[in-house]
């Protein structure tokens, strides 16, 4: 969540931070605002730190920088979502105190005291926000630190000794233009390395208009860029030796080629995107899964978790079916956002499997760091290769999904179901309790993947007619049971996310426990009901559906001829192992949401309150 974006060189940089922060929309905001030192070359007395930012979208603080933007080359800019005080014009990032301007992502937890500490010490401030401390906090630091070429640096490096939190912070000064420091702690940052300019920013899409190597930012970083030069240090003001990398995917594949937004752009990109995650990763005599060079050895392993959070989340519950399953090893899924705070029963036997789609998610890090300090490995499933999950882990997978621009996650979610299949398949195969049979059944399955969602996609403008049909519906309930059910759950979430309809997904068998009160002649109830083992329950819980006056959209196996006669509408898609199902399944709830969501004319790709990557806690 949040954006940041930060250059030095010799282009005018409005334009450029303006257009940096275009391409991390994506991440979801509430504010946007740049600050540009005028003049840097000039002596002290003319520079100026001009800043800009207002409330709402880019387009609106376009309109304020229409004819009057600042002109400079050295500048940082900032999207924000509110965590720390309301969405306005005062809370907007950039911050500054005297001399200095900063953005920051993340939550300082001590703030309160730091501010007290401030006030006390006669500093006042001009907004609600955690952020505007740092500011205070840098300045007072610059008054103790001699003049010189780290003096920006030194005095950074003293003033976040004095938090404690989550923070990627970029600070700009007058009194030293010719650099911009940064600095990381749980949330993500990435240097840019140019000819005679550097850029830092929260995420790659925003550098790849400029250069494509680039420098991730560890734990505890801290960085200092001229225009010539990245230098990194640690906390303690040692050097630290970061490898430089080189981004081999293309900006054209975070544009929307055609499609009218980037989430249906993505649900149709899900036959390559599986495709891509199998690739290299099964072999077929004898029927086994490769995960990159790590085996795992399952006898040394007492128990597993999993942690995930939102959709991740979802695609871990369908992970535990696969895993047990296949394998016969007792699988535990955690909301990585409860399990630090539970103080969960850990050690040196378990097999920790984080599962993240940026890879930044705070609570989940923050809970893989409590599994470590209490001995257990950690295996994780990402999709941004590099990000802060993976590089915590022993041992990472990357589903290949490519760039997910849309908040509402797709193709991640799919893919990382793909990833967990693997993992399930691979440890059913030296667990011994897969046999070769089986797996060659199954390999056979997952091989098929990409033709059939190819297959179910063909089903969008039947969902179309059916959005229509419903989009004026207040409330949606989901129904599934076995594996089926978190993808009940994940429909909802994707019906809530984009189009602010209230939904929920429940397990079928729990419908006479409650849910079944809220069924009228009013309420649409999405059915799963595949040809599974519990495909003759489902019927059964549809019927009582029915029988209330509900109204009942089912998705279901080809060739079902039953349900015709239970449900308004009927969605089918093609046959499949039932473990594999939900992959297929989700597309159908995918797509009804996305036209739901057009069709109110919601934000599909920016929904209200959400970001990308949750990188507080």
């Amino acid at each position: 969540m949040c954006g940041i974006i930060g250059y030095i060189g010799p282009k005018q940089v409005t334009t450029l931070l303006v257009e940096g922060l275009r391409r991390l929309e994506y991440r979801g905001y509430d504010s946007a605002g740049v600050a540009v030192i005028t003049n840097p070359s000039s002596p002290s007395s003319t520079r100026e730190l001009q800043i800009v930012r207002c409330r709402g979208k880019l387009s609106e603080l376009e309109g304020q920088l229409a004819g009057a933007a600042p002109q400079g080359n050295v500048g940082i800019g900032h999207t924000r979502w509110a965590t720390h005080g309301r969405p306005s014009d005062e809370n907007a990032h950039p911050h500054r105190f005297e001399s200095v301007a900063v953005v920051h992502n993340g939550i300082i937890e001590n703030y309160l005291s730091l501010k007290r500490s401030l006030s006390e010490r006669g500093h006042s401030f001009s907004s609600e926000t955690d952020t505007e401390i740092i500011a205070h906090l840098i300045w007072e630091e610059l008054q103790r630190v001699a003049p010189g070429p780290d003096r920006l640096l030194t005095a950074t490096q003293r003033a976040l000794k004095h938090l404690e939190g989550a923070y990627a912070v970029v600070v700009l000064c007058t009194d030293t233009p010719d650099e911009v420091v940064c600095a990381k702690s749980a949330s993500p940052l990435v240097l840019g390395l140019g000819d005679g300019e550097n850029l830092i920013a929260s995420d790659v899409p925003a550098l790849l208009p400029h250069t494509r190597r680039v420098i991730f930012l560890e734990e505890g970083d801290l960085a200092q860029l001229t225009r010539e030069k990245v230098r990194v240090i640690g906390l303690d003001g040692v050097e630290r030796k970061r490898p430089e990398r080189v981004i081999t995917w293309s900006l054209l594949a975070a544009e929307k080629a055609g499609y009218k937004h980037f989430m249906l752009k993505e649900i149709f990109e899900q036959p390559r995107a599986v495709t891509d995650t199998l690739r290299g990763r099964l072999s077929h005599a004898p029927a086994d899964a490769l995960l990159d060079g790590y085996d795992i050895d399952p006898s040394k392993v007492k128990r597993l978790f999993v942690l995930a959070c939102g959709t991740s989340f979802h695609a871990s519950l369908v992970g535990k079916y696969l895993i047990e399953a296949l394998a016969r090893i007792p699988v535990e899924v955690d909301l990585a956002s409860e399990f630090r705070y539970r103080d969960p029963i850990v050690s040196s036997g378990d097999l920790v499997v984080a599962v993240s789609q940026s890879g930044e998610t705070a609570d989940t890090l923050a809970a893989i760091r409590e599994a470590q300090k209490k001995g257990a490995q950690i295996f994780s499933i990402a999709n941004v290769v590099d990000s802060s999950i993976p590089r915590t882990s022993q041992h990472s997978l990357y589903t290949h999904a490519g760039p997910e621009i849309g908040v509402a996650s797709t193709k991640a979610f799919t893919t990382q179901l793909v990833a967990l299949a693997l993992l399930a398949l691979h440890l059913g195969r030296r667990s011994g309790r897969l046999s070769e049979e089986a797996a060659q059944a199954f390999v056979h399955d997952l091989t098929s993947l990409p033709a059939k969602l190819t297959q179910v996609l063909q089903t969008a403008e039947q969902l179309q007619q059916l959005a229509r049909t419903y989009g004026h519906c207040r409330d949606m309930l989901y129904l599934g049971r076995g594996p089926q059910f978190p993808i009940a759950l994940e429909g909802a979430l994707k019906l809530k996310e984009i189009s602010y309809i209230h939904a929920e997904g429940y397990a079928a068998g729990e419908m006479k426990h409650g849910p079944i009160a809220l069924i009228d002649e009013g309420l649409p109830v999405l059915v799963l009901a595949p040809h599974d083992g519990g495909y003759e329950k489902v019927l059964s819980n549809l019927s009582e559906v029915k029988a209330r006056g509900g109204h009942v959209i089912a998705i279901t196996t080809e060739g079902d001829h039953s349900l015709r006669t239970l449900a308004d509408h009927v969605i089918e898609v093609p046959a499949v192992h039932p473990l594999l199902a939900p992959i297929i399944t989700v597309v159908p709830l995918q797509l009804f949401a996305y036209y739901v969501a057009d069709f109110k004319g919601t934000d599909v790709d920016q929904p209200r309150n959400l970001a990308k990557s949750v990188t507080v806690e």
